[in-house]
């Protein structure tokens, strides 16, 4: 399988709702738990590419667009963009959708680092 047809197999979507156990005072979900959500999907994004141990080396840049309500759904988006020898590194977006409204916007989008590591913790290869 060529990098091209690995990216797209990875790509990752993750559906959520939006509870209030979630939330801050504002009504709105709590930044560190969008960043649990995203570092999660991209965790899968970067295993479904490799197939091997990956391990967050750095969430490298977050931009919060848009709160996200309570009572709102959420569909995380991981996607690899980059490949290096032994890193690799994948953006997640998130959209929000009302769940009784057609249409969604773009809330919050990041980007995370990953390496591939081996039973020892050191680094190998993300593609053998």
């Amino acid at each position: 399988m060529t990098i091209e047809e690995r990216i797209i197999a990875s790509k990752t979507s993750i559906f959520k709702a939006v509870f209030p156990n979630t939330t801050n005072h504002y009504d709105t979900l709590f930044g560190g738990t969008a960043m649990h959500m995203m570092d999660e999907v991209a965790f899968i994004t970067a295993t479904r590419f490799s197939r091997q141990i990956m391990v967050t080396v750095s969430s490298d840049k977050i931009d919060f667009k848009k709160s996200i309500p309570a009572g709102t759904i959420v569909e995380l988006i991981g996607k690899v963009t980059k490949v290096g020898n032994t890193s690799l590194k994948v953006n997640v977006e998130i959209y929000i959708e009302q769940m009784y409204a057609e249409g969604r916007e773009l809330a919050v989008h990041g980007d995370f680092t990953f390496v591939a590591i081996d039973e020892n913790k050191k680094p190998v290869q993300v593609i053998k």
